[in-house]
């Protein structure tokens, strides 16, 4: 990494410019140098510096002012040049002054060569850790997009088309659904597509914490406010300033907490338990719930005040079953993304598996869905993912429905039918197909019709196959 780093050294002593340029090229950095701030600021405009190592007293601009002008170029971005200053002992004040205008560090002559490398990695590393959290952060931009949630059906346009109205504003907003359909999908979807992407998103289940817990962890607590409280402790609410708040489950949270984050959220202000001080907050409210909070209003269990502060916005996200064609756009997304994650080459889906995935009623919704293909690319050996790979439940589901489907086209002729007879044709025939399937394994035979093995039997002697 040294190799490749780039410092530009600053100052007006010929003989300091070559003792730096010497010690940082025997570490692998690549250095370049200038005798003053209007020498300084066209290199560094015109090559890619890494970090500018400036003397604080230089003739013309001084080091502060070099950092101001190479600073106000940056535009204020979080990617600036780091900038260290070296200076006598007898202007140490300036700079730590410098440093409140954002200089990284500072040096004092006559310095420790080694003490001077140091300061000079450990000031690259925290750039480097700025920059990786920059990226990963626009990767969270990335994955929460809300274009890049899956789905074309007119229930889910409606969504997308809400979030596109919501997502740079700090009004609060209440998610419904069933379980599984991507509550928590969502309200990062606004998060990080909007206005406040920059600022935390934190998330709190309410129904996993306790209700003995919920207030502190919620509103954080000082040392000493219970037994156990031996230190201060920041709550979710605090964390979340500037960002965005999103309380799962609201509907699960005690009556008697509520009444406090209603007071929060209406007052912009939280007081940590066994503290006295009001601290400000600043966030978004995003509440979600998959159970029916205006029936509960009616009923006394959730705080009809605290439901309006919520239900500024509501976006219901419909089931699975309702989505339409929604089924197959998901499969081939989520095909895709697990064989990445396994280091599969899945190229597609077979139509009899597809066809499965499509007739089936995902009582457990997209989350259901995204566990059976991440099963199921696991199992598959091949490059196309069938219905063998899927999960039993969905086997059965399509062979019941492909039995279905040939009960349907039977008619009744106008002579009539016995009955009793065809009925055990079709059980001997499948009794037949069992054994030719598990290459005559009887125990195999009666475990794929599901049956006992004594009910197998007794049926293979009632049609003379038990050889």
């Amino acid at each position: 990494m040294a190799s490749k780093t780039h410092i530009l050294v600053v100052d007006d002593e010929l003989s300091m410019r070559e003792f730096l340029q010497i010690l940082l090229e025997r570490k692998q950095y690549r250095v370049s140098t200038a005798e003053s701030a209007e020498e300084a600021i066209p290199i560094f405009q015109n090559r890619d510096i890494d970090l500018v190592l400036s003397d604080l007293n230089l003739p013309g601009k001084d080091g502060i002012a070099l950092m101001r002008h190479i600073k106000a170029g940056s535009s204020g971005s979080e990617q600036a040049v780091p900038f260290i200053l070296i200076t006598a002992y007898g202007t140490a004040a300036s700079a730590v002054e410098a440093m409140k205008e954002g200089a990284s560090d500072y040096v004092l002559k006559p310095f420790d060569n080694e003490e001077l490398l140091r300061t000079i990695e450990r000031v690259l590393d925290e750039q480097r850790l700025r920059e990786e959290n920059i990226q990963l952060r626009e990767a969270l931009n990335q994955k929460y997009w809300f274009e890049n949630l899956v789905g074309a059906s007119g229930p889910m346009l409606e969504v997308y088309r809400l979030i596109q109205r919501i997502k740079d504003a700090r009004i609060n907003c209440l998610i419904h659904g069933e379980s599984g359909t991507g509550k928590e999908l969502v309200a990062r979807s606004i998060h990080f597509s909007g206005a406040r992407r920059t600022g935390p998103f934190v998330a709190v289940n309410c129904g996993a914490i306790p209700e003995n817990l919920i207030e502190s962890e919620l509103f954080g607590y000082r040392k000493g406010a219970f037994t156990g409280a031996h230190r201060n402790k920041t709550g979710y609410f605090l964390a979340a300033s500037g960002g965005t708040l999103f309380l799962d489950e609201i509907g699960d949270m005690p009556l008697h907490t509520q009444v406090k984050v209603l007071r929060a959220i209406a007052e912009r202000k939280i007081t940590p338990l066994g503290g006295v001080e009001e601290m400000s907050i600043d966030l978004r409210i995003i509440a979600a719930s998959n159970r029916d909070l205006e029936s509960m209003v009616a009923e006394g269990t959730f705080r009809d005040d605290l439901f309006y502060r919520l239900n500024v916005v509501r976006i219901d996200l419909p089931p699975l079953r309702e989505r339409g064609d929604d089924v197959e756009l998901l499969a081939a997304h989520f095909a895709s993304q697990f064989s990445d994650e396994q280091g599969k080459s899945i190229r597609g889906i077979s139509r009899a598996a597809l066809s499965a995935l499509v007739s089936y009623g995902w009582p457990g919704n997209v989350r259901e869905l995204a566990n059976a293909m991440e099963g199921a690319v696991a199992l598959e050996e091949g490059e196309v993912l069938t219905l063998a790979a899927l999960p039993r439940s969905l086997r059965k589901h399509a062979e019941a429905g492909e039995l279905s489907d040939r009960f349907e086209k039977k008619t009744i002729p106008e002579e009539g039918v016995e009955l009793d007879s065809v009925l055990s044709g079709m059980e001997r025939h499948f009794i037949e197909k069992a054994l030719e399937r598990t290459s005559g394994n009887k125990t195999q035979a009666a475990r794929l019709l599901g049956m006992s093995f004594r009910s197998f039997r007794y049926r293979l002697a009632k049609y003379n196959l038990d050889d």
